[in-house]
């Protein structure tokens, strides 16, 4: 059958596509065969470097678990903080006052525009001069300090893009029934542009749980990627099997972290799609310039109906 986006595929094409779907599996299995030989060659599948994650929980209890919970804490408190700091910085760019909106877009220009490792450095160093944290604490509050700096700037254009993304007539729609700027900010904007921005915000807070690994590689932090590292050199040097345990959990946590986000997603268009109310044959009856045959004026063209 047709589209309007496309043509039906014919005979000709179905077999095409049949065998490059063919090309590509036996493609990807050749590459998949080649990786296998070349670990295998390298003794890298070797049971006794990949027993510690299979046998015992000490490589658990001792590296992994706690640079997990490291790598964790940190990214909810950067995202608990940058969320916030994000929304308050891209509503700011959008406000009518030159005072508000001009270091709001400076503050975000600036942030967006240094790496996140710079700012981590800097953080530490900051630390380290003016404040009395402990040497032992101060790369986590660097890690943080510097996934807030940056992502509150990246989500700050992602909240300004959603709310500009929206059609003018809903802001012209609340002004002409009276409301106030910050009334069409709070109850017609923000809710809609939720839903539009919510893929983004989601692709952002991913980015802060990878890149609490920066801090670790290069602060020191015990992140679950550093523990990993730390447990490769005690067990001998099994940084493939160590790796790819990491990689595992990095995995699990994203898609864990995409799959509520989609789920959520569903659930506001389902709801915006439900908030209507839905007349029954017997309210239409009942209304006020109806009549039961139907052969009314309708309540829409009476006196103050809704056209």
């Amino acid at each position: 059958m047709s589209s309007v986006l496309y043509d039906a595929q014919g005979p000709r094409a179905k077999r095409r596509n049949v065998l490059y779907t063919a090309g590509f599996l036996v493609a990807l299995a050749a590459v998949v065969w080649w990786v296998y030989k070349a670990l295998d060659d390298k003794g890298q599948l070797d049971w006794v470097l990949w027993k510690p994650f299979f046998s015992g929980s000490e490589a658990y209890s001792t590296y992994i678990w706690p640079g997990l919970q490291n790598t964790l804490e940190a990214a909810a408190l950067a995202m608990v903080t940058a969320l916030p700091l994000g929304a308050v910085l891209g509503i700011a760019r959008l406000s009518d006052h030159a005072w508000i909106r001009v270091p709001a877009a400076a503050v975000v220009e600036f942030f967006r525009a240094i790496p996140v490792l710079v700012l981590m450095i800097f953080g530490l160093a900051l630390f380290a001069q003016y404040t009395n944290i402990s040497s032992n604490d101060r790369p986590f509050y660097a890690v943080v300090t510097g996934l807030v700096l940056y992502n509150a700037s990246v989500l700050a254009e992602i909240v300004r893009a959603g709310i500009l993304a929206l059609p003018k007539g809903q802001s012209e729609a609340a002004f002409a029934i009276g409301l106030r700027k910050n009334q069409v900010m709070r109850l017609i904007l923000l809710p809609q542009s939720v839903t539009a921005m919510l893929p983004a915000i989601v692709s952002q807070l991913v980015v802060i749980v990878k890149d609490t690994a920066i801090g670790g590689a290069v602060l020191t932090f015990p992140e679950l990627l550093s523990s990993a590292n730390t447990m490769s050199g005690y067990y001998g040097a099994n940084i493939i099997a160590s790796l790819t345990v990491v990689a595992a959990i990095y995995i699990a946590i994203n898609f864990s972290l995409t799959s509520f986000a989609s789920w959520l997603e569903g659930r506001l268009r389902r709801r915006k799609k439900s908030t209507g109310a839905v007349l029954g044959a017997q309210d239409v009856t009942d209304t006020p310039g109806t009549t039961a045959g139907g052969d009314g004026v309708g309540a829409g063209a009476g006196p103050g109906g809704i056209v």
